[in-house]
């Protein structure tokens, strides 16, 4: 057996992992996308009052004609959206750029709800861009099967 003949070391390992926050930030929009399933399954009449300080009409019409027209769908349909942002993240490379984006343009659009939000939006955007910059050059490439 040769040292080639013994898999690959934990340099190689750790090449084929996204960077630890692209991963971190990954697992959490999946797991929010699960906490969207389970507001479905429990009561997604849970929903409701979300939209109501909006700071445009449209949102908060859209919100109650729309989005309460059907919340289980749509509920599902966001969690579908958070999952695939955590999956492009923990995949890496060039998807996991995207995930990144995506990140940011979810928290810009949530910010619409309200000011009660950007208490958390805005420090989640600095801490998304801070992130992303960071392991944005360990992305170029996809992960090594």
């Amino acid at each position: 057996m040769t040292v080639l003949d013994r898999g690959p070391t934990r340099i190689q390992q750790a090449v084929r992992r996204p960077p630890t926050l692209t991963t971190a930030v990954g697992g959490f929009f999946t797991c929010m996308g699960g906490i969207h399933v389970g507001i479905v399954a429990a009561d997604p009449e849970t929903y409701r009052s979300f939209g109501e300080p909006a700071f445009f009409g449209f949102v908060r019409e859209g919100w109650a004609d729309v989005f309460m027209a059907d919340p289980r769908f749509w509920g599902l349909l966001l969690a579908a959206a958070e999952i695939t942002v955590g999956v492009l993240l923990l995949v890496g490379g060039r998807a996991a750029r995207v995930g990144w984006a995506l990140t940011v343009v979810f928290q810009l659009l949530l910010m619409l709800f309200g000011f009660w939000i950007w208490a958390w939006c805005l420090p989640a955007i600095a801490f998304l861009v801070w992130a992303a910059r960071r392991d944005w050059p360990r992305l170029e490439r996809p992960p090594a099967t």
